[in-house]
Parts: C-alpha cells; sequence; structure tokens
C-alpha cells in the first residue's frame, strides 16, 4: 500500500471521529450498524470508551488541530468516574483513554488520571492467587468475580508498568509483571493458541479453561488471540528487562501468523466449522497488526522483524481496501467504519459492526506508518 493511500485512510478516519464527536452527546461509541452507521453509545464508556479517547489523542498527536484535544479531555473528564470500578478492564479504559494523553500531549488532567486508575487497579491485586482477577463489575464476561480471569484482563499490565515509571513506585510494576504471567499458565496453550477465560482457586492454580465469545472451550477465539500479542508486546515494551513477556509475544504472534487467512483477514474464530463462510472480525485483524508492528521494532532479530512487519502490512492494505468506508464512490455511510467486525457471536450481537476498538488499532497502525506516532511509544 503506498503512502498517498495511507494518507487518504487516515484523513478518512480523521473525518469519522468528527462526525461521530458531533453526535455523541456525553456518551462513548460502542459499536455501529454497518449498513447504517449509526451508533449504539455507552453512558460510561463500558470496557470500550478508552479507544474513543484514544482515538483522538491519535488525531490531537498528527493533525495538533486542537479541537481532537478538546474532545479527548472532554471524554476523559466523563470516565473520571470510572477510576474506581471493580473490573480489570480499567486496563483498557485508563491505558489508551489517559495515558495516551499524556505520551502524546504531556496532558496533565490525563497523566493525573492514569496514575490514581492505576493505583486503584493495583489495589484490586489478589496476592495469594498471583494476579487482579476480572472483578464484580467485568463487562461483558459469562463468570465475574474475584475467582475468574481472562487474557483480555492482561491490559492492566501496560497500565501499570507505564504509572511505576511516571512515579517510581516498584510495586505497581511488580504486580504487573505477576499479572501478566499467572495469565499464561491460565490461558495460554502449549502450541501458542489462547484460551480466552479460566477459573482459578484461592492460590492461583487453574481449575477450568472455558470461554464466553469463542465457538467452543477448545477453540481459538480469534480476538482473545490478537490480545495475547497486543497485551505481552506492550508489556515488554515496557519492561524490556522481563525477556519471559518477549517469549511469550512470540509464542502467541507465531501461532497467529501460521493460522491466518491468506488473505490477511481473520475469521472470528480459527475453528469455526463455517469457514470460509464464516464471520470475519477485522477487530481482530487490526489488533494483531497493531501487535505485530510493534513487535517488528522489538525483537532484535532482522528476520522476524521483517516478516511481522509484512504480515501487518498485509493486513492493514487489505482492511483499508475492502472494509473501510467509503468502499466505493456511490458509498454514502459516515466515512472511516472499519466494517465487518464481530462483536459476539455467540450472542448475536454486532456481527458485521463497525467496533469501536478495530477502528483505533486500524488509526494507530497508519499513524505508525505514517510517521505520525512510533510503535513503541505507547
Amino acid at each position: 500500500m503506498d503512502k498517498e493511500r495511507m494518507k487518504e485512510a487516515f484523513q478518512q478516519m480523521l473525518e469519522g471521529i468528527k462526525w461521530t464527536a458531533m453526535s455523541a452527546g456525553k456518551q462513548f461509541p460502542h459499536y455501529a450498524d454497518g449498513k447504517t452507521g449509526k451508533w449504539v453509545f455507552s453512558p460510561n464508556g463500558d470496557w470500550t470508551g478508552g479507544y474513543w479517547c484514544g482515538m483522538n489523542w491519535l488525531a490531537a498527536a498528527a493533525t495538533k488541530d486542537v479541537l481532537y484535544h478538546q474532545w479527548a479531555q472532554k471524554w476523559i473528564g466523563l470516565l473520571d468516574e470510572r477510576v474506581h470500578s471493580r473490573t480489570v478492564f480499567r486496563g483498557f479504559l485508563f491505558y489508551y483513554g489517559a495515558v495516551l494523553g499524556s505520551i502524546l500531549l504531556k496532558d496533565e488532567k490525563a497523566r493525573d488520571l492514569a496514575i490514581r486508575a492505576a493505583r486503584s487497579v493495583y489495589s484490586a491485586y489478589d496476592e495469594k492467587a498471583g494476579l487482579i482477577p476480572l472483578g464484580e463489575e467485568a463487562e461483558e464476561a459469562s463468570n465475574v468475580g474475584n475467582a475468574e480471569a481472562n487474557i483480555d484482563g492482561v491490559c492492566a499490565t501496560p497500565l501499570l508498568l507505564w504509572a511505576s515509571r511516571e512515579t517510581g513506585e516498584r510495586s505497581l510494576a511488580e504486580v504487573a509483571i505477576h499479572h501478566a504471567l499467572q495469565h499464561l499458565k491460565l490461558c495460554v496453550r502449549k502450541d501458542g493458541s489462547v484460551c480466552q477465560s479460566a477459573t482459578f482457586d484461592p492460590s492461583g492454580n487453574l481449575v477450568r479453561r472455558y470461554t464466553h465469545k469463542g465457538y467452543s472451550e477448545e477453540s481459538t477465539w480469534a480476538r482473545a488471540q490478537a490480545w495475547a500479542m497486543m497485551h505481552y508486546t506492550v508489556a515488554y515494551q515496557w519492561a524490556p528487562q522481563e525477556k519471559k513477556l518477549l517469549e511469550i509475544s512470540l509464542h502467541v504472534s507465531e501461532w497467529w501468523i501460521s493460522h491466518l487467512p491468506e488473505d490477511g483477514v481473520a475469521f472470528w474464530d480459527f475453528d469455526d466449522p463455517e469457514i470460509p463462510h464464516a464471520n470475519r472480525d477485522t477487530s481482530a485483524t487490526a489488533i494483531a497488526a497493531a501487535a505485530l508492528l510493534k513487535l517488528s521494532h522489538l525483537v532484535g532479530d532482522e528476520e522476524k522483524s521483517e516478516r511481522y512487519k509484512a504480515v501487518a502490512l498485509q493486513s492493514i492494505e487489505r482492511l483499508v481496501s475492502h472494509y473501510l468506508t467509503p468502499t466505493s464512490k456511490g458509498d454514502g455511510r459516515r466515512p472511516g467504519m472499519l466494517l465487518e467486525g464481530c462483536f459476539n457471536k455467540k450472542l448475536g450481537v454486532a456481527l458485521e459492526s463497525e467496533l469501536i476498538w478495530g477502528d483505533y488499532y486500524l488509526l494507530e497502525c497508519l499513524s505508525h506508518l505514517l510517521g505520525h506516532t512510533e510503535p513503541t511509544m505507547f
């Protein structure tokens, strides 16, 4: 994909942000109908609100347009009430929602919010089990509480590691590493594939593995694999002395690459028997592509670096050319929609839709490729 097409795609997504910001009021865009572009909004950010803020931080950093900065500040103000929510998914909310603002625009309000959130997440750590459990208010989990975990929850690790660097509080980093490594035992299979969820006993030992969004307990839900790729890669980025994090990143990424369809866009679950007629998940694909771009800068092996970047570029090019609106000259939908994200196949929710996190990760990829940001900045 040439640079001009990347610029065009990036501009389409910037326009989409403006359209959404004008219609969202004080709510957070969650997912949108792929045919009409109509958003389903979340009043308090759910687990995805940080991605909407993150898109505005990226837009502000790339364009220097104060309007995007103002929008980011507006919506992180609405996230303030979520600092003490009883869910590990605050890692999603405050890493992308606030840490990015501190890194990209030196925004003090964002920095303060991210540090307060990190300390609150830290306080939920179960020392005996060696991790931060899902929590009683974890969104969209079939089983919640203090004996449950899933790979999505490793999102807390980058937030804690960043906050440890900012504050000098080593305990934040120590908990972050324990949390990440315990999820390796709970969710990552020996072959590098990932099972989304796990129940553990009071000592942190695995009781059972299961999925609440994948095809089956034995299958590999695409987004679970992509979350593992992203979270362990970003964790290693913040803690390069922890070589085990890099090993995990490589292991789960190699599995992804060896199972990815030839066109570079993942199906919603790698084991759905309906493949090749099963739903795709462009959001999982965008997450994985962003992770591979980062990993290509971190791996320290030229051959692997080139291969990871090539796979990422293949996926990004396919997403832009086939799934990003407008997809044709007569396409009247809102610009910058990443189509065919598969939110929750089991419940039949948003199976061919625009998903705010899919939008975010594609925008992040384009930002890196156009030189607005560096893959290892955040």
